[in-house]
């Protein structure tokens, strides 16, 4: 009884699917080369030198693949990954229609630093290319992979000087909070930055977290005096500037943050807050997003907003097609504002 049962089974699924591929004569039926096959290096071992950070270092390439039809408008991700990893959180590089791509010291050691490689130690990174089809569907490669060995790209742009006053988070008592050298092109020699956040009341820039070396302003003007007055400052996001040489400063709200509707306040704000990072000169945050779209602006205002439009890692400013969608679910953001480069990393 069951083999006749089974035999039945056969027959029926055997017809609904003759009647299917009567009814689509159109079906498209993808090639078995479909396959982009492995990815091709460049190279197979490389250590990485911070001496020679825009020198080109790999080059990754690729076949085209054969789909047997007119495939129309296909992208290519490349994905990199440690050798545990099991590319779920992957770095990924979009390359658009292009079927290579080159990478400098910086940009591979940061990738390597990203996957959580150690500086200085031989790491296997393993990469694979993903054909995207459509949002659902895409197609991947074998695996390739060589030997790197990173360097540590965290700075250390730490100084003696601090903020100290009522504005700040521990007030008169300190410990300041930090002052860091600056590393805006074309700032004289001596030039220090502190991204803050503070609240209604004064504060003063000393040295080593005690008073023999404290900074105020008398007049008040953008000079400093020695043992000056206190500055009166109203509650906000600050980015303070001081030259300890010259005793000019300056103090202007700055922030980063992520707006969209895929944020927890929506379109109007207030954003959600990026934090500045010395040790790599960039700003990150934590995040939990909804599914919708992003872009990273300033001051919570959009007269100065970013996006994607090639969807490349570097952003655009300010135009209506460039919003970065995301689903919903816990991410890790990056951005640096002086290359525009930027990653939204699912966790």
């Amino acid at each position: 009884m069951k083999i006749i049962y089974n035999k039945i089974v056969i027959v029926l699924i055997a017809s609904i699917f003759a009647i299917s591929c009567e009814d689509n004569d159109d079906l498209i039926t993808i090639s078995p080369t479909a396959s982009t096959g492995a990815a091709i290096l460049s190279m197979n071992t490389i250590v990485l030198d911070r001496n020679n950070e825009d020198e080109e270092v790999l080059t990754i390439t690729f076949q085209e693949p054969d789909f047997g039809y007119n495939s129309g408008s296909i992208g290519y991700q490349l994905l990199f990954d440690l050798e545990d990893g099991d590319f779920s959180s992957a770095e990924i590089k979009a390359v658009g229609n292009n079927f290579s791509t080159t990478f400098t010291t910086s940009e591979l050691n940061q990738i390597l630093i990203n996957l959580g490689a150690n500086s200085g130690e031989a790491s296997e990174l393993f990469v694979k290319i993903e054909t995207v089809l459509s949002g659902d569907t895409s197609w991947f490669s074998d695996v390739s992979n060589l030997t790197v060995t990173p360097y540590a790209s965290a700075l250390d742009l730490s100084s003696r000087w601090g903020l100290v006053g009522s504005a700040t988070i521990n007030g008169w008592d300190g410990p300041d909070m930090p002052f860091y050298q600056s590393t805006e092109e074309n700032n004289p020699e001596g030039t220090f930055v502190a991204y803050v956040n503070l609240t209604d009341g004064a504060i003063k820039i000393r040295a080593d977290n005690a008073w023999d070396v404290n900074y105020g302003d008398n007049e008040p003007d953008t000079t400093l005096e020695s043992g000056g007055n206190d500055i009166i400052i109203s509650a906000g996001t600050y980015k303070i500037v001081f030259n300890e040489n010259s005793l000019n400063y300056s103090v202007e709200p700055y922030s980063w943050g992520l707006v969209g509707d895929a944020t927890v306040n929506g379109l109007d704000g207030p954003d959600m807050a990026l934090m500045y990072d010395p040790l790599f000169d960039n700003w990150k945050a934590e995040v939990t997003l909804l599914d919708g779209s992003v872009k990273i602006r300033f001051n919570n205002l959009w007269d100065i907003n970013y996006g994607d439009v090639d969807n490349d890692g570097i952003l655009e400013p300010g135009t209506l097609n460039n919003n970065i969608p995301v689903t919903a679910g816990d991410y890790s953001v990056i951005f640096n504002p002086r290359t525009l480069e930027y990653s939204l990393k699912r966790n």
